[in-house]
């Protein structure tokens, strides 16, 4: 069956990388944004799926990203490359200092914690117009001389394609075992002899890293940073779309993340019901089948799998040549 999953996701990063050639402009576009919701989708089922820590602060550190990579161009002069690594880096190291207040709460504490760092970030960026233009808008500049998103797809389905490798491998390491032990019992994890406050941090760390990228590629994307970016909808969407793709899967949030692009722009004509309907899908999703369409998907396959192998029967008793 691993050989399968693998020929299966190798034809979906085909079609995928080959997609812009039969699309459109705003098409494209479109896509291209889908992947930054993949990238936070999977940045965030890192920590709360794998890890057992429900942030709602992913969004925070996107923009983070995006701000401190907007800094490192406009003040200090660096190419825009280099400010998206400035970016990750800073949001990396506002992530650990975190996590280091943070990290020792449990459950609904932790949650409002992050919430109120989350909003924090937010209100920060909108009451400092001298630095970050506010309401009004920070423009940056793009990551190439051209409006054509073609490039800018490619950039995109590259970085979010190394994040799902990355996370496929740190599941498969020491790790990701570590990992998946402070999910599941943390007093059973610390008895055997696992720091669960450093692992923690560091998984804590290296998801708002990921999700400062994202954030850093947004920002030389389309061109202009705002407030907006932080508000609590953004979270509520990463967490819809790692909801409906399949939480504590690998390639939920790639699914999740992409439809949810989609089903957003299709009901951009009623913004206001919009996060609505996505509220009531995630309700009928996890009543119906919260395993997600990823969830259903493995069992799809399993049963297509016991379909196709043979059942033994049973061979008839042996027979005595012997007569009584």
């Amino acid at each position: 069956m691993s050989r399968w999953w693998a020929a299966c996701a190798s034809v979906a990063i085909v079609l995928l990388a080959g997609l812009p050639f039969f699309l459109n402009g705003y098409q494209i576009q479109v896509l291209t944004f889908g992947y930054f919701w993949v990238m936070l989708g999977i940045s965030w089922n890192i920590l709360a799926g794998y890890t057992g820590q429900f942030s709602l602060a992913q969004h925070a550190f996107a923009t983070l990203g995006s701000y401190s990579s907007a800094a490192a161009v406009l003040a200090l002069g660096l190419p825009p490359t280099v400010g998206i690594v400035v970016g990750a880096l800073v949001a990396a190291l506002l992530g650990y200092g975190l996590g280091w207040v943070t990290l020792s709460m449990r459950g609904i504490y932790f949650a409002i914690a992050t919430w109120a760092f989350a909003e924090s970030v937010r209100i920060l960026i909108a009451v400092n117009p001298r630095i970050t233009r506010g309401d009004m808008g920070l423009p940056v500049p793009f990551l190439f001389d051209t409006p054509d998103p073609f490039p800018y797809y490619y950039v995109f389905f590259a970085a979010s394609m190394l994040t799902l490798l990355l996370n496929g491998w740190l599941l498969r390491t020491r790790v990701g075992y570590r990992m998946r032990a402070i999910r599941d019992d943390q007093e059973l994890a610390v008895a055997s002899g696992v720091d669960v406050v450093k692992w923690k941090r560091l998984v804590f760390m290296l998801s708002t890293a990921l999700a400062g990228l994202a954030g850093g590629l947004y920002g030389h994307t389309v061109g202009l940073l705002s407030p907006n970016q932080a508000q609590f909808s953004q979270m509520a969407f990463v967490i819809i779309a790692v909801v409906l793709g399949g939480f504590r899967t690998l390639w939920g949030p790639v699914i999740g993340g992409l439809l949810a692009q989609g089903l957003s722009e299709a009901l951009r004509i009623s913004q206001e019901w919009r996060l609505v309907i996505f509220a009531l899908l995630v309700i009928v999703v996890v009543r119906v089948y919260p395993p997600g369409i990823m969830g259903g998907l493995y069992v799809l396959a399993e049963r297509f799998r016991r379909a196709r192998t043979p059942r033994s029967t049973p061979s008839p008793p042996a027979v005595s040549e012997s007569l009584p």
